[in-house]
C-alpha cells in the first residue's frame, strides 16, 4: 500500500500542496488529475522522495525516510515528465540504466524485452538523441520497466510512478502505454500516474485523485470522481461527461480505438 498523510510542500515561499491525503493500492491504477498548477507533479515527486515535504509517506508499510535510495530503486520505478541526457547513449544503453538500479540486472534479455514492450526493440542501437520526443518517452518507459520488470516479488508488490506517460505520444502508442500500465496493475503491481487526458483516465484508471489549488477536491473510484459537476469545479469550465459535441463536429474516443490486427 502507498499512503500519504498530511503532505504539505513549500517551494520558495509558496505552499504548493496543502495537507494532502492520498492512497494507492497494489493491483490498481490510480490516476492523479487536475488542471495545470494544481500540484499533480509536485505530489508525485513528494511520494517518490524527490521533493522535501511535511507529513508522512509509507510504501509497502515502511516510511520513505527509512529506506536507502537503492532500496527504493528496487521496489519502484519513476518516469518523469522529461529526461535530458548530455552523453551520446544508445537507446539500449539508456534502458540498461534501469537494470543497474533494479533487480533484473542478472537477466541479459531484460532490456531488450522492455524495449519490445514499448515497440522500440528495432531502435536499440540508435543514438537516444536521434529519437523523436515520443520515442524518447517510450525509451524512458522501457528503462523503468527494466528496473521493475516483475509486478510482484517475494517481499511485496512493485510500483510504477508515471508522470504524464502519454503526453508526447500518438493515439496508438497512448493505448499501448496505458495497456502496459493496466497489465502491470492487473498482475499485482501498483501504478500511480499523473494524467491530463480524462478520456484515457476514465478508460484505464481504477481510482482517481482530483487536485485543484493544491488540495484534493475528490478521490475515489473513477466513475464516482469523474462527474460533470466535480470536473467542472476542478477545471473552472463547464464539462459534460458522456455528452456528444454538436452535430457535424467530428470527435474520437479512445474506447472505440484498437490496434490493427497483425
Amino acid at each position: 500500500m502507498l499512503q500519504a498523510r498530511n503532505i504539505t510542500v513549500t517551494l520558495g515561499r509558496a505552499e504548493v500542496l496543502h495537507d494532502i491525503a492520498f492512497d494507492a493500492a497494489p493491483g490498481q491504477l490510480t490516476a492523479i488529475c487536475g488542471p495545470n498548477g494544481s500540484g499533480k507533479t509536485t505530489l508525485l515527486r513528494a511520494m517518490t522522495g524527490d521533493l522535501p515535504h511535511d507529513g508522512r509517506i509509507t510504501l509497502n508499510g515502511a516510511g520513505l525516510e527509512t529506506r536507502a535510495p537503492w532500496e527504493l530503486a528496487a521496489i519502484r520505478g519513476v518516469l518523469p515528465q522529461a529526461s535530458a541526457l548530455a552523453f551520446p547513449f544508445t537507446v539500449l544503453e539508456v534502458v540498461e540504466i534501469g537494470l543497474s538500479r533494479g533487480r533484473s540486472g542478472g537477466d541479459p534479455e531484460a532490456a531488450m524485452q522492455a524495449l519490445a514492450r514499448v515497440d522500440l526493440d528495432h531502435y536499440a542501437t540508435r543514438p537516444y538523441q536521434a529519437l523523436s520526443g515520443g520515442e524518447q518517452q517510450r525509451a524512458q518507459l522501457a528503462r523503468v520497466l527494466a528496473q521493475v520488470a516483475a509486478p510482484v516479488a517475494e517481499d511485496g508488490p512493485r510500483w510504477l510512478f508515471l508522470d504524464e506517460p502519454v503526453s508526447a505520444l500518438d493515439i496508438a502508442h497512448q493505448l499501448d502505454v496505458m495497456q502496459i500500465a493496466r497489465d502491470f496493475a492487473d498482475a499485482g503491481g501498483g501504478v500511480v500516474a499523473v494524467m491530463h487526458d480524462l478520456n484515457l483516465t476514465a478508460m484505464f484508471a481504477d481510482r482517481v485523485a482530483l487536485l485543484a489549488g493544491g488540495h484534493v477536491l475528490a478521490a475515489g473510484p473513477a466513475a464516482e470522481v469523474m462527474t460533470s459537476e466535480t470536473l467542472s469545479r476542478a477545471y473552472g469550465c463547464r464539462l459534460r461527461v458522456g455528452a456528444a459535441p454538436p452535430p457535424g463536429t467530428p470527435f474520437l474516443l479512445p474506447q472505440a480505438a484498437a490496434r490493427a490486427a497483425d
